[in-house]
């Protein structure tokens, strides 16, 4: 007899649920255990360190080798009479929302993992001392932590190939598809944590190049776009290297800095968005040139090519 389709699939599930047991293991019963330990003698790092690096991995490694293995091993062994696990994930689900703080922190890990590697020898040396065993497969740290950054999208696409293979008729069907939305709702949410942590960061960096000005930086704002524009001057007819940052409610018109400490602008106008008229010219001396008009003030600016001024514009 052919196993079925779907069983096929909730065996994959079980399968690299056991690998992923045995990683998460690893991360946090060896090396974070091994850190620790090592941290708190004062030699190697600080504690708050390793904390920093591990995030919430204790408890993902708990709520997985205690709950979601052993009820999917017990379903599997008992499948003949009762094939489904659709009731089994949607219990996991809603305990995937802490993978969110662990994705969040995830690019703030491995910085610090290159930092305290280069600040402090017998922090590295550990790490490497680890990574020689045979358990790590000659894979570094890093590979490891990316494990459960990876492991939503792998049950997504498991789940709708499972969902996919299953009979009309199959009592698991309802529990299944239920099952599968939350999950697509856990891995938007992660999605959006990641995307959002991104923009932030991206964000932060405009900031600190425009010398973090008081009534500029502001969480909410959105880069819409930036770059490098001639200034017109019609009063002498020539044109001079400025920068623009477009954000959502407000326009930069910036000087680069000559010596760049600190910051790398300096904004000489701010424009609000509101109220902003923006139209082309078909000016022969300076071609590609566009009229950017605020309250107070209104910009003749120069872009590169064609195509340069049109995104400006739209």
């Amino acid at each position: 007899m052919q196993e079925p389709e779907e069983k096929k699939i909730a065996l994959e599930l079980l399968e690299t649920e056991q690998a992923y047991v045995n990683r998460l293991h690893l991360l946090d019963q060896v090396f974070y255990t091994e850190l620790m330990k090592e941290a708190k003698t004062g030699k190697t790092v600080p504690e708050e360190v390793v904390k920093m690096i591990f995030s919430n991995i204790s408890s993902i490694y708990q709520f997985h080798s205690e709950f979601f293995l052993p009820e999917l091993q017990e379903r599997m062994e008992d499948w003949n009479c009762n094939p489904r696990i659709g009731d089994v994930i949607q219990k996991l689900a809603p305990f995937l929302k802490m993978y969110g703080e662990y994705v969040r922190n995830f690019d703030k890990a491995v910085e610090l993992i290159t930092a305290w590697s280069e600040k402090s020898p017998p922090f590295q040396e550990l790490i490497a001392d680890i990574q020689k065993r045979k358990v790590c497969a000659n894979l570094t740290l890093q590979h490891h932590m990316l494990e459960p950054v990876q492991r939503i999208p792998r049950y997504e696409l498991l789940l709708k190939d499972y969902v996919r293979k299953l009979p009309p008729e199959s009592p698991d069907r309802g529990d299944a598809e239920k099952a599968l939305e939350m999950i697509f709702m856990v891995a938007k949410h992660s999605n959006a944590a990641i995307a959002e942590m991104e923009r932030l960061q991206n964000l932060w960096g405009v900031y600190q190049r425009l010398g973090l000005e008081d009534d500029i930086v502001d969480p909410s704002n959105q880069l819409i776009k930036e770059g490098p524009i001639q200034k017109v001057s019609t009063r002498n007819n020539s044109t001079s290297e400025k920068y623009l940052f477009l954000f959502n409610n407000m326009l930069l018109y910036c000087v680069p800095k000559v010596i760049q400490v600190g910051a790398e602008f300096q904004v000489h106008l701010r424009m609000d968005v509101d109220g902003m008229k923006v139209r082309e010219l078909n000016d022969t001396q300076f071609p590609h040139t566009f009229l950017v008009s605020g309250k107070r003030r209104t910009l003749q600016l120069q872009a590169r090519s064609q195509e340069e001024m049109d995104a400006w514009i739209k």
